[in-house]
């Protein structure tokens, strides 16, 4: 049933809905409220507190238009217990008449502490005829989000109509789960859960609701997490249904680089990268997961990788979010293959003209491994014989842009080996839902003699002091990064922050070399300053957020964070993991400006805490949520509508044995469920 068949529902308002990807008036049903308010009984204003959201009735005894720099109409409420005043910037003049001396009026707001006792702005009202019988609602009001010009009266009406035509039978809504499933959970049936979040009775635990932790949206969290660790599932084994190359051990580079080595791998690559090997020499696709804490080795199994394809015959796209990770994943690609005879290509947004030719006819013509950004999915790359696909921080990258790179090595029966690897750490209740059907590796194990870096948390009060010890340390002979964060969205503007710092701290420390490097240098000008760096000629780096992947400076170990409070956890953690690279003891200084609120006060202290990158991590999902830690918000992946990967960690303990269930006796019941929540999978995998 379309929801143009509901009443008052004509062209604009179908248009509306459906930008909220709302068709049929099953939608109507999924699209949950965020909140609720109760209107369910008044409140005398004399009992009324700050803070409180509530419903309250009095009389008017008088009102004005208050004329100032913006006019506001102004009116004072009495019910004997108290009084409140109502203020209203944004009204019409006939509110004026409606609010006149001895109307009786029924308000919801949230109370405030005005300047004259209790206030509420513009809180929504009903005039009430004069014994003011009015019956108040029966069952709490649901808020739901909504887009510009639908109001919440809008979303009551559609709700209702849809709420009724489902209680009659009118409206079909297929039950999902098998029942023993039900029964084994304890989970009522998917109408009755609807019903109650959709109009909760005036009994309801509000509280449970509000943090949606009551039983009825449980019920919901469950399915949608099924769907969501299945849409996984289906991806994946598309993926796998292909066949891929078989990359065997022969003889060739790989022998030669591992000869050439200067450092010995640890228990954790040597695990990790036999796991790899065996991917590889499948004619499976690989879809492995590597993910290990900052320096922890990941780009050796990369490489390693990359030089099983290359003595195969096949090509490697190695791709990394940002430019100066890319650059330095060329940078070390070059180093270590060059004397063995392979050379990089190099492509980003930025090679353009001469050079952009010939990087696409040198990678169509077979060159062994091509590195580069976001540029490697665009039309007009094309490989040769493209074997393996490496990306690198992939959380940053839509699940769409990792497919569109998929797609440069896919003939009619093959499909190339993915190796994804991150250095931000994912929460195992997030990875059982995010990565359901792909393979985890986890380097567990730092290379030996590194030792933990020391995090100390100082105010913005005590700046004298750091740059004090920043000038110690360097009269030691150590080099430092000072990192500069601001809020704003402008590479100008921050640009033009860290340039104010440098300047300062130039002033500050007479005979230290103090760089700078930002986002809005050229590749060639960052590069001549990371070096000049590398090479220990500039003591302290005054850097953006820049530096927070792919700089490898061994003989730096101390970082002050300026604003430190503004960073979440995982980019703290990722900047802090810029030092600590050498064997000399680390410290990591988090400047922050007072007061403090709650959530950068508790980020701050895991911080100081812990540099277990897991710890980190689980705390970052509590804080932010699913989509910021994955960087999904964008992909429309990992939007949940009723879940919550942080609350609802104990259902995802039991959401494998379910998925399964599911896939082996109900499959029919899948694909529903799958459209029911996410939408259609197979348009990420190519099919």
């Amino acid at each position: 049933m379309e929801v143009t068949d509901l009443s008052g529902v004509g062209p604009k308002l179908a248009e509306k809905l459906l930008a909220l990807g709302i068709r049929q008036v099953t939608d109507l049903l999924f699209h949950l409220p965020s909140r609720y308010e109760d209107r369910t009984r008044i409140h005398p204003i004399g009992s009324c507190q700050p803070g409180q959201r509530v419903l309250i009735e009095g009389r008017v005894e008088h009102s004005a238009i208050v004329r100032g720099r913006r006019s506001m109409l102004v009116v004072m409420l009495s019910d004997g217990t108290g009084r409140i005043t109502l203020r209203f910037f944004h009204f019409r003049a006939y509110q004026r008449q409606q609010l006149s001396a001895g109307t009786l009026v029924r308000c919801f707001g949230e109370i405030r502490a005005g300047y004259q006792g209790l206030e509420m702005i513009h809180p929504s009202y009903q005039r009430l005829g004069g014994d003011g019988e009015e019956e108040v609602a029966d069952r709490l009001t649901p808020v739901y989000p909504s887009a510009e010009g639908l109001g919440q009266k809008n979303w009551i009406k559609l709700t209702d109509q849809a709420l009724a035509l489902m209680r009659r039978g009118v409206l079909e809504l297929e039950e999902l789960l098998p029942d023993n499933l039900l029964g084994q959970l304890n989970l009522q049936p998917l109408s009755d859960a609807l019903d109650y979040i959709h109009r909760p009775p005036a009994d309801a635990d509000v509280a449970a609701l509000v943090m949606r932790d009551h039983p009825a949206q449980k019920r919901l969290a469950l399915e949608e997490l099924l769907a969501h660790n299945l849409s996984m599932q289906k991806l994946h084994r598309l993926q796998r249904a292909r066949i891929a190359p078989q990359l065997r051990p022969c003889p060739g580079a790989e022998p030669e680089f591992m000869r050439r080595l200067p450092f010995a791998l640890t228990g954790a690559q040597q695990r990790v990268s036999a796991e790899v090997y065996r991917d590889l020499e499948s004619d499976k696709p690989m879809l492995r997961l590597v993910h290990g804490d900052v320096g922890s080795g990941k780009t050796v199994i990369a490489a390693l990788a990359a030089l099983r394809a290359s003595d195969n015959g096949f090509q490697t796209a190695i791709t990394a979010p940002t430019e100066l990770l890319a650059e330095q994943h060329f940078r070390v690609f070059s180093d270590w293959l060059e004397p063995l005879g392979i050379s990089p290509v190099w492509l980003s947004g930025k090679v353009t003209g001469k050079k952009r030719t010939e990087a696409l006819h040198r990678i169509g013509d077979g060159a062994q491994v091509v590195i580069g950004t976001h540029a490697l999915m665009q039309k007009g790359v094309e490989f040769n014989r493209l074997g393996l696909v490496i990306v690198d921080e992939q959380h940053r990258f839509g699940v769409d842009q990792r497919m569109d790179l998929l797609e440069k090595g896919r003939t009619e029966r093959q499909q190339a080996h993915q190796l994804i690897m991150t250095a931000t750490p994912i929460p195992r209740t997030l990875a059982m839902t995010a990565y359901a059907g792909m393979d985890v590796s986890v380097i567990d194990e730092l290379p030996p003699g590194r030792k933990p870096v020391k995090t100390v948390v100082m105010s913005n009060q005590r700046r004298a002091d750091i740059i004090r010890r920043v000038a110690t340390a360097c009269a030691t002979g150590q080099q430092a990064y000072w990192v500069c964060t601001l809020i704003e969205e402008s590479d100008a503007i921050e640009a033009q922050a860290a340039e104010d710092v440098a300047n300062v701290l130039r002033d500050e420390l007479h005979g230290l070399n103090v760089g700078l490097v930002h986002g809005r240098l050229k590749p060639s000008e960052k590069q001549q300053v990371m070096e000049s760096f590398k090479e220990g000629h500039i003591h302290l780096l005054v850097a953006t957020t820049v530096i927070e992947v792919g700089v490898d400076v061994p003989n730096a170990s101390l970082m002050i964070i300026e604003n430190a409070e503004r960073l979440g956890l995982a980019q703290l953690h990722q900047l802090r993991g810029r030092v600590g690279r050498g064997s000399s003891q680390s410290s990591c200084v988090l400047m922050y400006n007072p007061p403090l609120g709650d959530l950068s006060q508790q980020r701050l202290e895991t911080m100081r805490q812990t540099t277990d990158g897991f710890q980190i991590a689980e705390k970052d999902l509590e804080l932010r949520g699913p989509g910021d830690v994955l960087g999904t918000r964008q992909t429309g992946m990992l939007l949940f509508r009723v879940a919550d990967l942080a609350r609802d960690a104990g259902l995802l303990e039991i959401i494998p044995d379910a998925a399964n269930t599911l896939l082996q006796h109900h499959p029919e019941q899948t694909e529903k469920l799958i459209h029911r929540w996410v939408g259609d999978v197979a348009r990420f995998a190519g099919v």
